[in-house]
């Protein structure tokens, strides 16, 4: 399996699964704005849609779209515990999770990444932001991670878009669950090795 990343893009999060599971996957950098592989390739021709992460499977096949990798690479690892068992409802519950990272995490903050935003359109897109960290605050109350006390997918995807906090100097300090589950998954060795592998941590 190759798995088409950009450091510290939302493509970390297949990047920790694939860690945490023990599967082998080869990693192709991607230069975004010229849409070109680390060798030279045309990254259009993997992804039509241009932008990270692209896992391409032995057969060829290529699955885009950071949910789906994620419980994808997990799947191939039930007993990882990475994602619940399909068809129950914690594996339900999880793909709420999942599917709230997506839209209503990575979609907020990665917005503020727009280097077209007026300091008022950042006014408003940082209340958008605090209005979904509100309840992500809540729902992580007495948890270590979002499903409880395992370590999941959807964790992995928080973690990784939750990260850019940090370069675009989002304070996280109102959300005091949120900043310690950061400090909790940021710790797991597998999680270093990852970050260190993209070289973002020496």
């Amino acid at each position: 399996m190759k798995l088409y990343y950009s450091p510290g893009a939302c493509s970390m999060a297949p990047h920790i699964v694939a860690t945490e599971a023990g599967l082998k996957v080869d990693l192709v950098k991607v230069d975004i704005p010229s849409k070109k592989t680390a060798d030279g390739g045309d990254y259009w021709a993997v992804n039509p849609k241009g932008y990270v992460p692209a896992l391409q499977l032995d057969s060829g096949e290529v699955l885009t779209e950071v949910g789906v990798i994620i419980q994808y690479l997990a799947d191939q690892k039930p007993e990882s515990g990475l994602a619940a068992k399909p068809g129950s409802m914690e594996r339900y519950h999880q793909m709420e999770a999942v599917n709230f990272a997506a839209t209503e995490v990575h979609k907020q903050i990665g917005a503020l990444f727009n280097p077209k935003m007026t300091p008022e359109m950042k006014e408003v897109q940082l209340g958008v932001i605090e209005r979904r960290l509100n309840p992500l605050d809540k729902a992580l109350a007495g948890k270590q991670y979002i499903m409880g006390d395992k370590f999941t997918v959807a964790d992995a995807y928080l973690f990784t878009v939750l990260n850019w906090t940090t370069p675009l100097k989002v304070d996280l300090g109102k959300w005091p669950n949120i900043k310690a589950f950061m400090g909790r998954v940021g710790a797991r060795p597998k999680v270093q090795e990852t970050l260190k592998a993209e070289g973002l941590v020496k």
